[in-house]
């Protein structure tokens, strides 16, 4: 657990507390999904069902030196999957409205943006919510 909390303090932008970590894994590990090279993680998933047949993804994120070799939309694919033999019918995510490249990334996976969320970041940055039906 510590290399996931690790990897996300190195590139995700808001701050986790460790402890939600172990409450993602526990509540929902079909939805905690790891990417290892060489016994090392190198990216990992987080996504949890929200309501009858609609989960959400929390966090996506891989090792800035493993970016653009597909692992992301393995993990994608993978979480995908998984929510798909739990009933899950929808997924939805937030976004960085400046966060192009995700932005580029979940559109070619299917997600589109539905919404605007002012300010929803804990530096007051919007978001987009993206969602796509599986």
């Amino acid at each position: 657990m510590f290399s996931v909390i690790k990897l996300a303090s190195e590139t995700l932008t808001e701050n986790y507390s460790p402890s939600l970590f172990n409450y993602f894994y526990e509540t929902f590990p079909q939805g905690f999904i790891v990417a290892e090279k060489h016994h090392k993680i190198i990216g990992f998933i987080v996504g949890l069902p929200i309501r009858s047949e609609n989960a959400r993804i929390l966090m996506l994120s891989i090792s800035e030196s493993q970016r653009r070799q597909n692992i992301g939309s393995k993990l994608l694919e993978q979480f995908l999957k998984e929510a798909t033999l739990q009933n899950i019918k929808n997924i939805e995510l937030e976004v960085r409205t400046d966060n192009n490249k995700a932005i580029k990334f979940y559109q070619k996976h299917g997600f589109d943006i539905t919404e605007k969320l002012s300010k929803f970041y804990q530096n007051g940055e919007d978001a987009y919510t993206m969602k796509k039906t599986i």
